[in-house]
This record gives structure tokens, sequence and C-alpha cells, in this order.
């Protein structure tokens, strides 16, 4: 099956679909961020074929783009959410997705938080530690609901990616360590209303091999086949997300349904369900951020392309050294440079790439940084009082503004004046 592309060149400009970037800055403003629909239902239906062959719930990771046009897209495929907040919570209730088809993950969630899972009837909540479990048992039996719970294994497995975005180790904040699983499942063994219905896992973000995942399955079906011997009533194995994707041309992304073959070859035969939680793999490349050069400067040996997005609107390459590909919208026979791409905020921090080569670019020209549909808009500010940007998603020719650039009044609507 040929992958889709989000973005393309036809005469020299860049499209997504088939409506130019152009037009969409002139119709929209910069710094705007651009979805392709099609990219998007691509990449879902990749997923919900491949692992067709077996039981398995594919619960999107909301954080990573909780637009709620692109929450629906997802849902409409049946999908559950992965979710990490009351806020998230919410967000996929109106999208339309039940209850039971949402895990609630987070290494810290609150009695509210808690509370409001129970009261929609969560599929599952991972728990991430002997006092969320403590707090988890309070406020079910305070309420006299039952809630279904997964204990998140740390399998301890170090996996090739960023040191902030790997979550597989003892080191990290997250998970359960995997030696003390089998006590803790005893202390809830009789109680009425927590039921220990699966273990969970996440290893880690922007994993571009195979094996972890499969070390991971592996330890966790071991883990669920001795829980099961003891008596519990082990349904289901979640094996988290961090499926990755190519952000440089060096760099491949697995398949979906070499993923997935990797995970059903552990499982085939079981009785267990499979959880998945894609949130990169399904929406990372979908989207581009469009933005316009406002000046360009030479400063000793160093050259400077100064636009209008900045680390408010994207702060992944600042925030962990994440490299996105940038690119004239439109085509240039100007001789190349090597610049630094920054935005304006007061932060020498404040670049969205270094030591780039583009041809020349000239005031007023538009750029396109590609792959920016996870944790781009999701982890935007409003840093320096600036308005966050608007979102199109595009089908084709249609064009649909999904979110509308704030406003400044907006900036301060909840402060007291």
């Amino acid at each position: 099956m040929s992958k889709t592309e989000s973005f393309n060149r036809k005469e020299g400009e860049l499209f997504c679909e088939s409506v130019s970037l152009q037009y969409l800055a002139k119709e929209f403003g910069t710094p705007l961020y651009v979805y392709s629909k099609s990219k998007l239902k691509e990449n879902c239906l990749q997923f919900q074929k491949s692992f067709s062959g077996y039981p398995t719930q594919i619960c999107y990771a909301v954080k990573a783009n909780d637009n709620h046009q692109i929450l629906k897209e997802i849902f409409s495929f049946g999908f559950g959410a992965d979710v990490v907040s009351i806020g998230e919570i919410e967000k996929v209730l109106r999208a339309g997705v039940p209850g039971e088809k949402i895990v609630f993950s987070g290494v810290g969630k609150n009695r509210l938080e808690i509370k409001r899972a129970i009261e929609v009837g969560v599929g599952a909540i991972n728990v991430e530690s002997v006092s969320e479990l403590k707090l988890i048992r309070e406020v079910s039996h305070f309420m006299g609901q039952p809630v279904s719970i997964h204990l998140r294994v740390n399998p301890n497995i170090d996996v090739k990616t960023n040191p902030y975005i790997a979550t597989g180790l003892y080191e990290t904040k997250f998970g359960i360590a995997d030696e003390s699983i089998l006590e803790l499942a005893r202390s809830i063994k009789s109680d009425r209303w927590v039921s220990l219905k699966g273990l969970a896992c996440h290893i880690g973000s922007q994993i571009l091999e195979l094996e972890s995942f499969h070390k991971a399955g592996v330890r966790l079906k071991q883990m669920a086949d001795e829980l099961r011997r003891e008596g519990f009533p082990i349904e289901r194995v979640d094996l988290g997300g961090g499926l990755g994707i190519a952000y440089q041309d060096f760099e491949t992304s697995p398949s979906v349904f070499d993923y997935s073959q990797k995970l059903i070859q552990i499982f085939q035969g079981t009785q267990y369900q499979l959880l998945i939680e894609p949130g990169r793999s399904i929406v990372g490349e979908v989207g581009g951020l469009l933005t316009q050069v406002i000046h360009t400067k030479s400063q000793a040996d160093r050259h400077f392309t100064i636009v209008d997005a900045a680390m408010n609107d994207l702060i992944r390459p600042c925030l962990y050294e994440a490299y996105h590909e940038i690119c004239s919208v439109k085509s240039s026979d100007r001789p190349p440079v090597v610049t630094d791409v920054v935005g304006p905020v007061c932060e020498t921090g404040d670049f969205l790439g270094l030591g780039r080569k583009l041809n020349d670019p000239s005031p007023g020209e538009l750029l396109l940084v590609k792959n920016v549909g996870a944790y781009g808009f999701s982890m935007a500010s409003n840093y320096n009082s600036r308005a966050r940007a608007a979102e199109v998603l595009i089908s084709d020719r249609e064009v649909k503004i999904i979110r509308r650039r704030e406003t400044l009044e907006s900036l301060w609507q909840f402060e007291e004046l």
C-alpha cells in the first residue's frame, strides 16, 4: 500500500492535498497549522487493518493532538481513547467515545479525576503507584461503584529514544517495578469494588525499532500468566504506544503491519485482549506548520531567518532538540544558504531548526515545518503574550477551519483587570 503524502509540490509550489499553501496563508494568516484529512484516514485505516486478525482495542493517545475535529475523525474508526487528565476525559466524551473505551493513564491522577473516571465507567484506570491504588480504593468505596484497573508495569527496558520521552526505566517516574506487581495484586484480591482486569506498560515514545516492543510484550504476557495462575481474572494486556515516525531522511519508521505482527505473535492462542495506544504514529505526519519570514540577518559567521512561528507555537525543537524538516513553500533558484530558522520570542532557545540549507529566504516568503501533527499545537502556549495559531483541516479541495486564531483579547479574558 503506497503512502499518501500530506504535502506535495506542484509546479514548484507546495500543496496540502489539492489546496495551495500560499492560498491558506493569504486566507487564514500565519503561523497556521495545516492537516491532511486523507493522510489521517489512511493512518487510522492502517492500524485498523493491521490489528484486524486479533482482538485488539486501539485507544488513541489524545495528548498527541486533541483538536475536536481530529478526534472525531479518529474515533469514527471505532477507536477508544487513552487519556491523562480530566480535561481529556471530557473532550473524548464530547467527541463521542463511550466510557468503556477510555483508558485513564497518567502518573498523578487526583481525587476529582478518579471520581469522574469512575462516574463515566472508564474501561480501566492504569494504576501507577501504591499510593494511587490506595486513593482509587478510597474513592470507589466511598462512591460504592466498581472500577476496573490495570497495574502499569515498569519493565526496566532501555529504548533507543530521547531520554525525556523514555518511560520504561526504573529511573523514570512511571509505573510500578515489575517485581512488586504480584504483591500489590494480592493486596486487592478480595476488594469488592476494585477489580484487577489487566496489566499495562508504556516504554517510551518515538521508538523506531520493534525489538523493545517485543521484549515488553513477552514480559507482560509472563506476568499476566502468573497472575491468572493466582486466580486473578486478567483479561487485557495494554502495551501502550510509542511507535515512531521518520523525521529525518536517514530514519526509517517501522510499518504498522510489522508492528502488529510483532505483538500479535506473542498473544496468539491466548485469551488476552490486546490494547495499544498510538498517538504520534497516527497524527504526526498529518500536520505541518506554515510560517512567514519576517527578517533575515547575518552576524559573525551565522545566518538567521526570523519567522513568525516561535517556541510557543512549536516547542519540540528547543525542548527535546527534536528535528523537523523545514522547506520553502515556493521553489526558488536563489543560491542556498545555511541558516538558523528562529522565532521572535525573547529566548536564545527559540528556534525551529538550526543549520538548515534553504534557498536564501527573503522577508515575506513562506516556509513549512513538516511532521508537526503530534505534540505541535497540543503543547503550544501563550508565552510572550502570543496568541496561539489557527488550525485548518484539508480534504482534497475543501478547507475547514477547526480552530480559530486566538485574539489578543483572549489573552486576558480570565484575568481580573
